[in-house]
């Protein structure tokens, strides 16, 4: 009997869940894999042949370039595109291939997980997290249906206070509806789509309302091709971080929101785990110059119940981050250039 033959090198590499690059003994770049291109938002094709330090600037490149084993924890770098990252950071010599090294890059937030119980953990917080959320938000619109009930109840003319009743019922239903948004699992149907229709009608739908005196500007790839992609859901994504960019610039300095397209050649990422890497060539940017969120909930940002504001819910980025996996896509959120600017990036799937 012949013996089954085992995966290639190159689809393991593929395969790992981890950021990996394999650097050839001059210092570049001669593979990286699909975690490696999310991490660093930046194609295997663009770093090929490239130096390490021209992708990602390393504290001891020295040591890698020299053959020794070199490992740091929680490191702060930035890549030659202004993208930050804190990883923990492991070089290994590649035995059959002298001077080659193969380098290992974890996030540091996740790699301080400890297994299923910080997972638990995770899922607990989520849960206190909306029971306190449901628990505020139905309690304060309840208070006020029933001392409007008891002002009627001592013959007050009902008057506005019906009108009160009403608004704040709304309110509540708003919620719940709000909160139903996640709960539902139906496959979103996707259609090739032009994009840039939608983009102008999202300009102009911030520019009427809440983006209302900010500077919005584009920078489009004009030979863009159509996403594949929700009409709807698309909607929803992007006026949700146009209101979060609006309102992330507050009244002071410069106000601006650009929203920016490109085609990222080589660009295929896995949207989620346990999804098969997939082109998502088409990019959508919100960019904004506000400062960006707090370091301690940033690597968070798109988890339920997570807000930067004392009066945010935490539901709008989460629904964002459901909507763009729902067609198949990614979304990112990052702090580059030169100042740094706020970055919510959407990668979409190319109609074929």
């Amino acid at each position: 009997m012949l013996a089954r033959r085992g995966p290639e090198p190159a689809e393991l590499l593929a395969a790992l869940p981890v950021a990996v690059m394999v650097v050839d003994a001059d210092g570049r770049i001669a593979q990286a894999n699909a975690e490696c291109e999310l991490m660093l938002n930046l194609s295997e094709r663009a770093m090929r042949g490239r130096s390490i330090g021209d992708v990602l600037p390393l504290p001891d490149e020295a040591a890698i370039r020299e053959g020794r084993a070199f490992t740091a924890f929680d490191l702060a770098l930035e890549t030659s595109r202004g993208l930050r990252i804190r990883v923990d950071l492991a070089a290994v010599e590649l035995v059959d291939h002298p001077g080659w090294r193969a380098i290992t890059l974890h996030h540091a937030a996740n790699s301080r997980r400890l297994g299923h119980s910080a997972d638990r953990a995770a899922a607990a917080r989520s849960a206190v997290g909306a029971a306190a959320m449901l628990a505020h938000e139905i309690k304060n619109p309840l208070s006020s249906i029933r001392g409007a009930a008891q002002l009627i109840a001592d013959g007050a003319e009902p008057g506005d206070l019906t009108t009160l009743v009403i608004d704040e019922v709304d309110r509540v239903t708003a919620l719940i509806d709000r909160m139903e948004d996640f709960t539902d699992t139906r496959p979103l149907t996707v259609e090739p789509l032009n994009i840039y229709p939608l983009l102008a009608h999202v300009r102009d739908a911030a520019l009427a309302g809440f983006a209302r005196g900010i500077d919005i500007q584009e920078r489009f790839d004009p030979s863009l091709p159509r996403a594949l992609a929700n009409r709807d859901a698309l909607l929803q994504v992007l006026i949700n971080l146009m209101k979060n960019a609006a309102t992330a610039l507050g009244q002071r300095g410069e106000r601006r929101i650009t929203l920016t397209t490109s085609y990222r050649h080589g660009m295929a990422v896995a949207p989620g785990p346990g999804r098969p890497r997939s082109p998502l060539p088409i990019e959508i940017c919100v960019v904004d110059t506000g400062p960006g969120a707090p370091e301690d909930i940033a690597e968070h940002l798109f988890d339920p119940f997570v807000s930067s504001r004392p009066e945010g819910k935490g539901l709008g980025l989460a629904l964002v981050d459901k909507l763009v996996r729902d067609m198949g896509g990614i979304v990112q959120y990052s702090r580059e250039g030169t100042p740094n600017e706020t970055v919510f990036r959407i990668l979409l799937p190319r109609a074929s």
